[in-house]
């Protein structure tokens, strides 16, 4: 029999995922014209306020110590978005950066075992060569040259998966929602100081630019984030982490779509191997102890 719980949620997340995709082609045509600190200010200020409602309650009650430490996780979680929105101004190829990003995943393990000691499994240290062949098919397309943007998508990547290690502590004491509400607020308040620092240009606004800002700030961040957070509650981390894998592969199709990006085959082969190795990772390694449900704030 089929269990339904589990069933709706499996297309929650595997529509948070899609929506995760057009959230970087609708990111990308914003910035084509809006300077990204603006951009990740009312983004991320707005989708908070949106979320607020369904949280405000567990936000004022929130203890000190509770607030300080979803503020200093939204903070690195700020630092990744930021990073990333700069790789993706200067990309033009966005399926590359997709594919760089989702190794977060992999990468977090390692970070883990830097801060608290804990030995990554075995599996991690069997899937990191081949993730690492799939990358350099993914970026040496011209040579061993690898443009300035996948740089700042690795080091984005890196920075998310210091969120994941640190953000697991934090949901052992408040709510995915909670946490999402609050750490949207910081992400959007970072980037209120880096534009007022920064003293962008003015901004002429146009029906393009408005429509896939709401598309970015609706569909891409708050109903993406709300879908794939009721998504977790009923379905087991290791089949969520599995379906979050199609977001690259949304990603590309989109890109190549909407962006008319070209993409060769040895990066369509290289993209193919980072999947591979992710899958393989995930599916051998849900019993360490990063595999808990992690706050739904991956990718914007």
């Amino acid at each position: 029999m089929i269990n339904t719980q589990s069933y709706r949620g499996e297309l929650l997340i595997l529509l948070s995922t899609i929506l995760a995709g057009i959230g970087w082609i609708a990111s990308k045509l914003v910035i084509l014209e809006v300077p990204g600190e603006t951009f990740v200010t009312a983004r991320f200020l707005l989708a908070s306020i949106i979320l607020l409602p369904f949280c405000f309650k567990q936000v004022f009650a929130l203890r000190f110590k509770q607030v300080l430490s979803l503020c200093t996780v939204g903070l690195v979680l700020a630092a990744s978005i930021e990073v990333w929105v700069y790789a993706i101004s200067i990309s033009n190829t966005l399926s590359v950066g997709a594919f760089i990003m989702s190794l977060a995943m992999i990468i977090a393990p390692f970070i883990s075992w830097l801060l608290y000691k804990i030995s990554p499994p075995r599996i991690f240290w069997l899937t990191l060569p081949v993730t690492c062949i799939g990358i350099m098919l993914l970026t040496l397309t011209d040579g061993w040259i690898i443009e300035t943007s996948q740089w700042f998508f690795l080091l984005s990547s890196v920075l998310l998966s210091l969120h994941f290690v640190l953000n697991k502590q934090v949901l052992n004491s408040v709510k995915p929602l909670t946490s999402i509400c609050v750490q949207l607020f910081m992400i959007g308040s970072v980037g209120l100081i880096v534009m007022l620092i920064m003293s962008p240009e003015s901004v002429h606004l146009n029906s393009h630019i408005l429509f896939w800002f709401a598309v970015s700030t609706f569909v891409a961040t708050c109903i993406r984030y709300l879908s794939q957070t009721l998504g977790q509650f009923s379905v087991k981390i290791e089949k969520a982490s599995l379906i979050m894998l199609l977001e690259p592969i949304w990603t590309l199709i989109l890109s190549v779509s909407f962006l008319g990006e070209v993409v060769e085959t040895q990066k369509l082969i290289g993209g193919g191997i980072v999947i591979f190795s992710l899958f393989i990772y995930i599916k051998f390694q849900h019993k360490s102890p990063l595999t808990q449900p992690v706050v739904a704030t991956q990718k914007p």
